[in-house]
C-alpha cells in the first residue's frame, strides 16, 4: 500500500516497488516538507570543559509556503537552531534537511536570503558600495545588478542614504540596509530573518510586515526569529517556542485555516449580572476595577461562556484580550524565563 510519507508542499517523483503489484514499479509523488528536523541535537564544550546541549532532540517539519516564527528566552537555543539551518553548524545527532538536502549543500546550490541579528560590514563602505558588493556575493548577474540594487533601495526607502558611509547611519537605517541586502535576489526559496525589526521605528516595523506578506510564495519558506511576540503573531503561520534547547510548543497563529484557535486570556466587563459571568467561567476572578478576568480559553470556549452568562442575565459591555494567544502560550511554555 502506498502512503504519504511526509506532510508538506514540496514534491518529488520516484519509482517504488509496490507489494500489491508484484515487482512492477510505480511512479508516485511523495510530498516532502521544505525543512525537516529529525531528533536534532547540538552539543558543545563550555570553557570549563563541560558538555552543554544547546539543542536537545528537536523534531519539526515546515512546509513550503509557510512563514515560521521562532521565539524563546535568551539562551534558549534559537541561535544554534538558525546556525544549523543555515549550514554554519552540523547537528551532533539527528538529521536536518532543507528540500531533502543537507543545509550547507542547499545553500551552496540555491543560496539563502539571510538577515543576521548583527550585520558585520566594513563601516567605511557606503550604502551603495555595500549593496553592490553583497549583490555580487549573492551571484546577482552583472547585467541585472544595478536594477536589483535600485529595487531594494526603493523598497526600503534608503535612496537618500546611498552615498553615506555605514557608520553614519542610524540604527534603524542600518537595519533597513540589512533587510535590503537579503532581498537583492527574489528567487531565494529559503529566507531567514534574525531579529529583523530590531532598531526599526513603528512605521518601519509595520512596513516590514507588509514586505513579508509580499514575499510569501508557494515554493518558499520564511523563518523569523524574534523576541517580539506581537510581531510574530502578525506575520507567521506558526511559532515554535524554544526553551532549554527544546521546542516546548508550536502555536498556530495568524488565522491559519483548519487549525484550532490557540487559547488566550480575556478581561470581561459586565454592565449588569457580573455574577453570571463568574459562574460561566470556572476559575474566573474579579479585578480591582470590578471586571472579570478569565484564564486561557480558546474562542469556542469563550463564546460558549459568554452565551451562558448572557442567558444567566449578564449584560456584557466589553471583552478585551488581556494578552495575545501567543503570549499566553509563551508564558505557559517557558514559565518565568527571561
Amino acid at each position: 500500500m502506498l502512503r504519504r510519507l511526509f506532510a508538506g508542499a514540496q514534491t518529488r517523483e520516484c519509482c517504488v516497488l509496490c507489494g500489491d503489484h508484484g515487482d512492477r514499479s510505480l511512479l508516485v509523488t511523495l510530498e516532502l516538507p521544505m525543512i525537516a528536523l529529525r531528533s536534532v541535537s547540538r552539543e558543545y564544550r563550555s570553557l570549563v570543559g563541560r558538555t552543554v546541549r544547546a539543542v536537545d532532540d528537536v523534531s519539526l517539519e515546515v512546509a513550503a509556503g509557510e512563514v515560521l516564527g521562532i521565539a524563546g528566552p535568551n539562551g534558549a537555543g534559537k541561535t544554534t537552531l538558525l546556525a544549523m539551518l543555515l549550514g554554519f553548524l552540523r547537528p551532533t545527532a539527528g538529521t536536518l534537511r532543507v528540500d531533502g538536502m543537507e543545509p550547507r549543500a542547499f545553500v551552496e546550490a540555491h543560496g539563502v536570503a539571510y538577515v543576521p541579528e548583527l550585520m558585520a560590514l566594513p563601516l567605511h563602505w557606503t550604502v551603495e558600495h555595500a549593496l553592490h558588493r553583497l549583490a555580487t556575493l549573492a551571484d546577482v548577474p552583472a547585467a541585472e545588478l544595478p536594477a536589483a540594487v535600485d529595487r531594494v533601495v526603493e523598497l526600503l526607502a534608503i535612496g537618500e542614504h546611498r552615498g553615506k558611509r555605514l557608520k553614519a547611519l542610524s540604527k534603524g537605517n542600518f537595519q533597513r540596509v540589512g533587510i535590503a541586502q537579503a532581498l537583492l535576489r527574489d528567487d531565494m526559496r529559503l529566507v531567514v530573518f534574525d531579529e529583523p525589526t530590531h532598531g526599526l521605528d513603528p512605521v518601519w516595523t509595520a512596513r516590514f510586515r507588509e514586505i513579508v506578506a509580499t514575499m510569501r510564495r508557494p515554493d518558499r519558506v520564511i523563518v523569523v526569529a524574534s523576541h517580539n511576540l506581537d510581531e510574530l503573531e502578525r506575520i507567521c503561520d506558526r511559532v515554535a517556542i524554544v526553551d532549554r534547547g527544546k521546542i516546548q510548543r508550536v502555536v498556530a497563529v495568524g488565522g491559519t485555516a483548519g487549525v484550532a484557535s490557540p487559547a488566550a486570556a480575556y478581561r470581561i466587563r459586565a454592565a449588569a449580572g457580573s455574577d453570571a459571568v463568574v459562574a460561566a467561567f470556572p476559575g474566573a476572578t474579579r479585578s480591582t476595577s470590578g471586571d472579570i478576568d478569565v484564564g486561557a480559553v480558546d474562542l469556542p470556549t469563550l463564546n460558549a461562556g459568554l452565551a451562558a452568562a448572557i442567558a444567566g442575565g449578564a449584560l456584557i459591555s466589553t471583552v478585551i484580550p488581556r494578552e495575545s494567544a501567543l503570549e499566553t502560550a509563551f508564558r505557559s511554555a517557558v514559565g518565568g524565563a527571561a
